[in-house]
């Protein structure tokens, strides 16, 4: 699980990038063909032509991370809203999530929020648990 604030941004990129590219390789595709900063602290992602890989690049305090994953079987679901002349497409975290696990992201719904079954009752004087002062104050009393 990747926790990212709400203030990054994540950008995919439209076109396949050979992914044998490492820190340096990865931010001049930012700069060149995304047209982005890759000191800026958002998070860029680059997909291989079979979409079977997925490296993630982003600034942290200090240096570049990069974040590769590999997938066994299947492939990656490329965001389904991507115009023709589009270098890259902007992403929420949950997207992102959806797109680590393979999911694609235009057939998935949200998942149903809890919703008690049973309405919530005080508890009777039986049931409620004694402080433990209580206790205490029993024991001396004895």
């Amino acid at each position: 699980m990747i926790l990212l604030p709400r203030s990054v941004r994540l950008y995919v990129a439209t076109a396949p990038t050979n992914l044998h590219r490492s820190f340096e390789g990865l931010s001049n595709e930012v700069r060149t063909v995304l047209r982005g900063d890759p000191l800026s602290g958002d998070v860029f992602l680059f997909l291989n032509r079979r979409r079977t890989q997925v490296k993630m690049l982003m600034w942290t305090r200090g240096g570049f991370t990069i974040v590769h994953k590999r997938l066994e079987r299947g492939c990656f679901a490329f965001p389904a809203a991507v115009s023709a002349d589009a270098v890259s497409v902007a992403i929420d975290a949950h997207e992102l999530a959806m797109l680590l696990e393979g999911l694609e992201l235009g057939k998935q719904r949200s998942a149903v929020r809890w919703d008690p079954a049973l309405p919530i009752r005080p508890l009777a004087r039986a049931e409620r648990p004694v402080a433990r002062e209580e206790r205490v104050a029993g024991a001396t009393r004895s």
